[in-house]
């Protein structure tokens, strides 16, 4: 008799936090995706690929992935470097750099991009030394990349900082009462099980570059088929009352960024067998 009876959960169970995640996931991520795709599909075929790939489209597709990819693998680098020195040293003025981190979440966008504009504009504090160089900063792809790091870099930081100070220690003194040297040690103990977090906060940071708007838009120039992305495109769209338009490349830079999420995320799990496996 005691058998039929189960104890029940202080907190809900599966079908009902089941149905209030598809709920709300419904309205706000699937309901407004559909309505994205269905607009779009009011267009007839030759139309809509005459729309995504026109050559002012085509350019500015170039333009933010290849930025995106640019900022992300440079966040990724000085990132983990920033990480490191957060979990693995004390020093002074610490939990200043470490709050710094978080500035570019706080920041509104157009902040961020007015900002960046005056620094590294020709007369600008930065700018005016890169400019006899021949470097340009600010209105060019160069600018595009300083901003989209500026804004990916708290992703990977906060993605590596609890894989980092999850790392035993006492594996890197096994490794070097071994013999093994620094960059050995590094290779073959630290870096296996910090390759999920790094995928992780590259993807976060890449997924973050391509969907930005506000900072860009002032440091770019907006010059078609040079400097302006896709999201600026897709607002000049709607700006022309081309709602077709703007929702075909909308759903293009929707598939392509799921499918290049994919493979990361497929990349990740991945490189998470390959380092449980081996350490099995």
């Amino acid at each position: 008799m005691s058998g039929r009876w189960k104890a029940h959960s202080v907190l809900p169970g599966f079908g009902l936090t089941l149905g209030y995640t598809v709920v709300y996931l419904s309205l706000i991520v699937l309901i407004p995706l559909a309505a994205l795709f269905a607009k779009s599909a009011t267009m007839g075929w030759a139309e809509f690929w005459q729309a995504v790939t026109a050559p002012r489209v085509v350019a500015s597709y170039k333009l933010t992935f290849g930025a995106s990819f640019v900022a992300a693998a440079v966040n990724i680098v000085f990132g983990f470097i920033t990480a490191w020195v957060l979990v693995r040293y004390r020093f002074p003025g610490k939990r200043v750099i470490d709050g710094m981190v978080d500035l570019p979440f706080a920041l509104p966008t157009a902040v961020s991009g007015i900002a960046l504009t005056t620094i590294y504009s020709q007369n600008g504090w930065i700018g005016q030394y890169l400019e006899p160089l021949g470097i340009k900063t600010a209105f060019s792809p160069l600018g595009i990349c300083i901003a989209l790091t500026f804004i990916g870099l708290p992703f990977v930081v906060r993605t590596l900082q609890p894989a980092l100070a999850d790392l035993d220690k006492e594996l890197e003194e096994a490794a070097a009462s071994l013999g093994a040297t620094r960059w050995k040690t590094f290779l073959r103990v630290l870096l296996p099980p910090l390759v999920p977090p790094i995928l992780t906060g590259f993807a976060l940071a890449f997924a973050r570059a391509i969907g930005e708007y506000g900072s860009v838009v002032f440091i770019s120039g907006n010059m078609p088929m040079r400097t302006e992305i896709t999201s600026l495109l897709i607002i000049t769209k709607l700006e022309q009352y081309d709602y077709a338009g703007a929702t075909a490349i909308a759903a293009v830079m929707l598939v392509a960024s799921f499918a290049l999420l994919l493979l990361i995320n497929l990349l990740q799990w991945w490189s998470v067998r390959r380092y449980q496996g081996g350490v099995a």
